[in-house]
């Protein structure tokens, strides 16, 4: 299996610390290409950009990094409801062929109805969803240049034509997240990678079989991905320290009020998220070196895996033997951990293509140079 690792383009805010200004970082446009150009040289497959009202908007963004940069993918969402597919299209179309086939489409249905009724759509999670499946339908059938007439319960098209295909063929990989049945149906029928966030392996497991086994009655396949945050040290006593050092400032009152605030979704991967620590911090080792800090105050993805670097690429190896073959990482701060995940994990990892220092007479050291004159052994 070839596996992918994706990094995490933090539009709305990075730190060391999670819940307070201490230690809070910009995002600047000088940041983000030097977190670009870091995930583009350490050999990420690529880089999820969030979005909604709490982040930079994904696609100029994006599109502001595809010069720094030359190999990375770049993971943006579209989102039914918001932009019609015809504008969807044109717009992956025109970012695909920019970049020279480096797109990535996430499939956003999203779920804060209190969020998207101020971007004007007023469906409730049902209708949101029956729009997605009608949004993709269309969506597909213009990315592979036909001339689409349909009309359905939400969205009525007329002649739509894409008149400057993507690279990528038939079009630029799909990937979607939802726990939710109409969600993993809709997974099944349309989209090319299936995401689930960090929950332990059994949940995770139940999860594939079932969009596995509602692919296949729509004869199709799909590959499976999942989103985490890692928080890895060179000894696992470390790792934890990290970990809790991560919360430090976070007191009671500033979790209800994140935990107050993510009841207003209506997603039930977000309620999912919640379970696995109930807004409360005595247990939040969940699963073996799987820790649910994190979602004490960010919604959507609310899990790390801890450890040292053996014991995560171990944890990793569980998921991927259930069928993952893709993992979008994050962690604070999102530039030094993206080198720290790098250097200490991907040599343990059975990964494809990383990039190698091209051949050269003289080659700068790995590690500075002692004493002005001895060379520093090569890493074993």
């Amino acid at each position: 299996m070839s596996l992918d690792i994706h990094w995490f383009i933090p539009t709305h805010g990075d730190g060391r610390y999670l819940g307070t200004a201490v230690g809070g970082r910009a995002i600047t446009a000088d940041y983000l290409q030097q977190l670009a150009g870091a995930i583009d040289q350490l050999g990420y497959a690529g880089a999820l950009l969030p979005t909604g009202k709490s982040c930079e908007d994904a696609w100029i963004t994006a599109a502001s990094l595809i010069a720094v940069t030359k190999r990375m993918k770049f993971l943006v969402a579209i989102r039914p409801g918001i932009s019609s597919p015809g504008m969807a299209a044109r717009m992956a179309a025109t970012f695909d062929r920019i970049s020279k086939g480096r797109l990535l489409v996430n499939v956003v249905t999203g779920g804060d109805p209190y969020e998207l009724a101020a971007d004007g759509l007023h469906l409730d999670k049902q209708g949101r969803y029956e729009l997605t499946d009608e949004f993709l339908e269309v969506w597909r059938g213009v990315m592979q240049q036909e001339v689409v007439d349909f009309e359905g319960q939400h969205l009525t098209v007329k002649g739509a034509k894409l008149l400057f295909p993507p690279v990528q063929d038939p079009y630029p990989p799909l990937y979607f997240g939802g726990s939710s049945a109409i969600a993993k149906e809709i997974a099944a029928k349309h989209v090319d990678l299936y995401l689930t966030w960090g929950e332990p392996p059994a949940q995770v497991a139940e999860k594939i079989a079932e969009v596995r086994q509602l692919a296949e009655a729509h004869g199709r396949t799909l590959r499976f991905g999942i989103r985490l945050h890692v928080i890895v040290r060179e000894t696992t006593a470390q790792a934890w320290d990290a970990a809790n050092d991560l919360i430090r400032y976070l007191d009671d009152d500033t979790i209800a009020a994140a935990q107050k605030a993510l009841a207003h979704a209506d997603s039930e991967g977000q309620r999912r998220m919640v379970a696995l620590h109930g807004g409360r911090r005595d247990s939040l080792e969940i699963s073996p070196n799987l820790w649910a800090g994190v979602g004490l105050v960010r919604g959507g993805a609310g899990t790390a895996l801890v450890g040292d670097p053996d014991t995560v690429a171990q944890r990793m190896q569980e998921y991927i033997d259930l069928g993952i073959d893709t993992f979008i990482f994050s962690g604070y701060p999102h530039l030094e951990e993206a080198y720290r995940f790098a250097e200490l994990v991907f040599p343990k990892l059975p990964l494809e293509n990383l990039p190698t220092a091209a051949p050269s007479r003289y080659l700068s050291p790995l590690g500075e140079i002692m004493a002005n004159d001895k060379v520093p052994a090569p890493a074993s």
